[in-house]
């Protein structure tokens, strides 16, 4: 089963665990992937860690974890085996470390998708942890300040619990899809944006935009039939024309002859 499968099928029934379905995605980046290393590692450091303040010294002093300030934007930031080996990532995947290695220790942990900066939380608290910032201990007054100097709002954008929701494993996948996406996008990686694209599009998407540039990819790859095809399928989708309406219909069919005409 190749990777993009793989991943597809770990998120196609009940919510899947983070641990597996984040080796998932980076298996998209190296499909000889040693998923069997990583957990081992993630097994190691939860070894002998209590609580919560055990847990942030094991990671973040002993383990020297950090966030990657200097080179945000590297994608090996989001990928967790690389995270693991590297001891640096950005705050999603330095929160899936401390989500697993705390859930392996028996101390419940939630990942808490404030815009601009992902943080983890004890379940039902005002608890959190800046695990880009070395596990630092915030309370809602530090997650307001921290909100608003990565975002750059001012007072007239409301703080407030709405932005502060427990994320779901399936929306933490889509974050880090999403930051993916935009980094080997930006790079005009047309091999790895595909199988990001088509894991993102597993995540029950309904709209064309994603499917639109994964044909753009396959295209910019001399795939044209195949893009065409991937067009041609959405827009005949069962019940797709009531979803997306007769407009939107027609452009993805109009993308399917352009994509086609490079065939001529």
């Amino acid at each position: 089963m190749d990777a993009v499968a793989r991943f597809l099928n770990l998120v196609a029934g009940a919510e899947p665990a983070l641990d597996e379905a984040a080796l998932a995605v980076a298996a998209g980046a190296d499909p000889a992937l040693d998923r069997s290393a990583a957990l081992a590692e993630l097994d190691r450091l939860s070894d002998g860690v209590s609580d919560v303040d055990s847990l942030v010294t094991r990671l973040f002093v002993e383990a020297g974890f950090t966030g990657n300030a200097e080179d945000y934007y590297d994608p090996r930031n989001s990928l967790l085996p690389d995270v693991l080996d590297r001891r640096t990532g950005i705050p999603i995947t330095l929160a899936v470390v401390t989500m697993e290695v705390g859930r392996r220790a028996g101390i419940p942990l939630e990942g808490v998708g404030m815009p601009g900066h992902f943080l983890v939380r004890t379940p039902g608290t005002q608890h959190y942890l800046d695990v880009f910032d070395r596990g630092r201990r915030i309370d809602r007054a530090g997650c307001e300040n921290l909100f608003r100097q990565v975002t750059g709002v001012g007072p007239e954008t409301r703080f407030g619990s709405h932005l502060l929701s427990r994320v779901s494993t399936r929306q933490l996948l889509a974050r880090m899809l999403e930051n993916l996406r935009g980094i080997y996008r930006d790079h005009s990686d047309h091999v790895n944006l595909e199988w990001v694209l088509r894991m993102r599009l597993g995540l029950r998407h309904e709209g064309p935009e994603l499917v639109r540039e994964l044909a753009d990819v396959l295209g910019a790859q001399a795939r044209w039939d195949e893009a065409a095809r991937l067009l041609e399928s959405w827009a005949d989708g069962p019940g797709r024309g009531a979803k997306a309406g007769s407009d939107v219909l027609d452009a993805v069919r109009n993308e399917a002859r352009r994509q086609r005409a490079h065939l001529n």
